[in-house]
């Protein structure tokens, strides 16, 4: 399904219906640790303290992108490194070995100092805030309707900590991006079920933002809940609203499921689309 204009979107067949019930059973059906693979979410797994599950979660969620293999090679050689603590990795390691570790490193669009710097920017908020979740909490604020607010502090405080800016592997809402990645961090943290984690329990999974890959942006146009070409903050939001409908508690419970059509080999995305 190749969409090329806004034209051609509205021109979309009738859209696909998701109802509760369909997406509950999808929900019971695939929400399951045995379809995880190949996922960076499953990096997450090999830690049971918080502060390395969430330090973890961050380095695998930014390199989610590009194809799936070099995404769970890039996890890989950065967690490695890091030993069995991430975080005591971090807060014993000093700058430069850091940076000696990361020499010749490249994702797609970051580079050894892109990566670095992201690395080193994380090792400083730990020591400001003693975790991740406390940096992300000083700009929450749960009378805002979505986590944009504290999205977009989050990543500044990062920045500005940051010896040489992260680049592709952090970006911000306030420039329009959707941040799936940053968004999938999110839902790995705050939500908590066989699949996702959990740990950030003073946030509320109603105010999760779904993280729009081209997966999602396709099932969100066949949904008919947007139809913008671009998948960006707005198509995002928009797609979101379209989940909220359906389960203002919870709008990215589904967001595991729906997203292994097209990412795992077995399950394909015309399947679900014409089912």
């Amino acid at each position: 399904m190749v969409l090329k204009n806004t034209t051609q979107m509205s021109r979309f067949p009738t859209p696909m219906k998701l109802t509760k019930k369909k997406l509950e059973s999808l929900y019971k059906q695939y929400n399951k640790r045995e379809f995880v693979h190949p996922d960076p979410l499953e990096f997450i797994y090999n830690y049971t303290n918080k502060q390395d599950q969430e330090v973890a979660g961050l380095i695998a969620s930014s390199l989610a992108y590009g194809k799936v293999a070099y995404i769970l090679k890039s996890v890989n050689y950065v967690l490695s490194f890091m030993g069995e603590s991430p975080s005591r990795f971090l807060a014993h390691s000093s700058e430069d070995s850091i940076a000696t570790n990361l020499e010749g490193f490249r994702h797609r669009f970051a580079n050894q100092d892109n990566t670095s710097g992201f690395i080193i920017g994380l090792k400083r908020v730990l020591e400001d805030y003693q975790s991740l979740e406390q940096c992300f909490l000083v700009d929450f604020d749960p009378g805002d309707n979505s986590l944009i607010p504290a999205m977009t502090g989050f990543v500044r405080r990062i920045n500005a900590r940051s010896p040489t800016l992260p680049g592709h592997l952090l970006p911000s809402p306030e420039k329009g991006s959707a941040c799936k990645r940053l968004n999938l961090f999110l839902r790995w943290m705050v939500r908590k079920d066989s699949v996702d984690p959990g740990g950030w329990d003073g946030i509320p999974a109603s105010k999760l933002l779904v993280p729009l890959d081209t997966h999602m942006h396709k099932i969100g146009i066949a949904a008919g809940f947007t139809k913008r070409r671009q998948g960006n903050l707005k198509a995002a939001q928009e797609v979101t609203q379209g989940f909220l409908r359906i389960n203002e508690k919870d709008p990215v419970k589904y967001d595991f499921a729906l997203t292994r059509f097209g990412i795992r080999d077995d399950m394909e995305m015309k399947t679900l689309l014409n089912g």
